[in-house]
């Protein structure tokens, strides 16, 4: 009899295990027999998404396509429940059992799968990254002093606001934004282009959490004489991709999801307060010799949106203070705008994730007000709040500026502008990056790159041990080379004959520590001084 009870027993618990639906991300070999052509990509992409790529010279390929829809359908066939789709990852997620699971990773054009969470698909999300964020006072001052420390003010008083300027922001959920006057004039000058979230499946962000509206309000609420966001006049698209009920991998293929309707859609600047290292289910955990910028799911993503033509901003990580310390992805993907917390006289907030990348790199890139940061909260009531989370939207109200003020810069040239630029850009460190940056300085560098095209210095900034100098005519004349560091210190000086046989010239430069200098380069006919950055 014991032994039938064991046997029952037995039997339930398998077929519970069997029953037991999951998610998972199916990827698929190939996008062979897709009905769309990179030919006319009218087809899947907006007409601001591919005049963003025109205007960078950014190539259409394969990855740009959407998955094959009859792919999908077959998937969907076996049982299984289907749900986003992800071009850039050639995939679909899904909910399924395991014996369905077996079904899908039969079929021919399936390369694998992934389990990104337990359960249903309503599961899934973070609380505690978010929570600590959250160190808010009752009604405090203005928030004038953290536009004024990276320049926005400034910003402003010339004229750029963010219009025309779409910028997406991806979080946790957007309480009271639909209903509080600092939000208003979103709404009336129909300037909230789109909302979806993709832990519901449903166009409703105004739930589930206030941290996104506490992001959202550093740059986007105003209240004349009261409180004035950082890029307050841009399109903002609300993308609820976190959940706060627990964490899995499937936040990231959510902002996976969000990013690549962000790239369809046009959007132009991406701020994300998210990041990811520890899960629930301890074998989805990145170890630290992953953040290397190429292995998190939610990295990859990010690199994939920087590659479209976006500018991808988003908050360091508040690790400082925990066995981890170090950035989070995706702040550790090479030309993200991974921007880390000070206080308001410029000291380190103690939470700060520090650098560097597990390759080497330096992080944070760049460094902004989050120690009492003005926000709004869900209430429309003024408040406060600490976290590297609100320092990200100041950086990205300075981003969107900047591009309002030069449109026809690359995203590329744009992140370059706002980091070469910043307060240590001659000796960045892995607690600052670059330092603060600052509109004023972003204007002066980008204005110096065009002047006396007689001489070009190039690249900027230099990855290697040399630059190139070319001149436009060159006439076999001696030209004067000198570098000087950001204090005016003399670090190198050279006299050289250049003709057209050795025009351009490389210029080398390994005896140099990483850092900004100034180049003076000068001919009896021109001359010009140019900002490099030696990485």
């Amino acid at each position: 009899m014991l032994r039938s009870k064991l046997t029952l027993t037995f039997i339930l618990i398998a077929f519970g295990a069997e029953s037991q639906v999951n998610r998972y991300f199916i990827f698929f070999n190939d996008k062979t027999g897709t009905p769309f052509s990179l030919s006319n990509p009218s087809q899947f992409l907006s007409s601001k998404s591919i005049e963003r790529r025109q205007k960078q010279n950014i190539i259409f390929i394969e990855e740009d396509l959407p998955v094959n829809p009859d792919y999908v359908s077959q998937v969907k066939n076996t049982g299984a429940k289907t749900f986003f789709t992800s071009k850039w990852f050639n995939g679909v997620l899904i909910e399924a059992t395991a014996s369905t699971l077996t079904a899908i990773n039969a079929l021919p054009f399936v390369s694998r799968s992934e389990l990104v969470a337990p359960g249903s698909k309503l599961l899934g999300g973070r609380v505690s990254k978010i929570k600590q964020h959250k160190n808010s006072t009752a009604d405090q001052p203005v928030n004038q002093s953290q536009l004024q420390q990276i320049g926005i003010d400034g910003m402003h008083d010339a004229g750029y606001r963010g219009e025309g300027i779409s910028i997406a922001i991806f979080d946790s959920g957007f309480k009271g934004v639909n209903v509080t006057a600092p939000f208003a004039d979103l709404f009336t000058e129909n300037r909230v282009k789109q909302t979806f979230n993709f832990v519901t499946n449903t166009t409703g962000v105004y739930t589930s959490d206030d941290h996104g509206t506490e992001v959202l309000s550093v740059m986007a609420a105003y209240s004349p004489g009261t409180y004035t966001g950082g890029a307050y006049r841009a399109d903002y698209f609300l993308y609820l991709t976190e959940d706060i009920g627990s964490e899995y991998r499937v936040e990231e293929y959510n902002w996976a999801f969000a990013a690549e309707r962000a790239d369809s859609a046009g959007v132009d600047v991406i701020n994300s307060s998210l990041g990811y290292n520890e899960f629930d289910d301890q074998t989805m955990d990145y170890k630290i010799s992953e953040l290397d910028g190429n292995t998190a799911v939610i990295t990859k993503a990010a690199r994939k949106a920087i590659e479209k033509g976006m500018i991808v901003v988003c908050s360091a990580g508040n690790e400082g203070n925990s066995s981890w310390k170090l950035v989070t992805p995706p702040a550790d993907a090479n030309g993200i705008l991974a921007i880390g917390a000070i206080n308001s006289v410029g000291s380190l907030s103690s939470f700060n994730s520090r650098g560097p990348t597990a390759d080497g790199r330096i992080k944070p890139d760049v460094v902004a007000l989050g120690s009492g940061t003005s926000v709004i909260k869900q209430s429309g009531s003024l408040g406060t709040t600490s976290g590297t989370s609100v320092a990200s939207p100041l950086v990205a109200s300075l981003a969107a500026g900047v591009w309002q003020a030069y449109p026809l810069l690359s995203a590329h040239a744009v992140y370059e502008a706002i980091v070469f630029s910043a307060t240590l850009a001659a000796a960045p460190n892995n607690q600052f990056g670059y330092g603060i940056p600052h509109f004023q300085a972003v204007d002066n560098y980008i204005k110096n790159l065009s002047e006396n095209e007689a001489i070009s210095i190039f690249p900027n900034p230099v990855s290697g041990n040399s630059f190139t100098i070319k001149v436009k005519e060159p006439t076999d004349e001696l030209m004067h080379i000198t570098i000087y560091d950001t204090r005016g210190s003399r670090v190198a000086e050279s006299r050289l004959k250049i003709s057209w046989l050795n025009n351009p010239f490389e210029y080398d430069i390994s005896t140099l520590k990483a850092g900004v200098y100034f180049v003076q380069v000068s001919t009896g006919k021109a001359s010009t001084t140019a900002r490099i950055a030696k990485l």
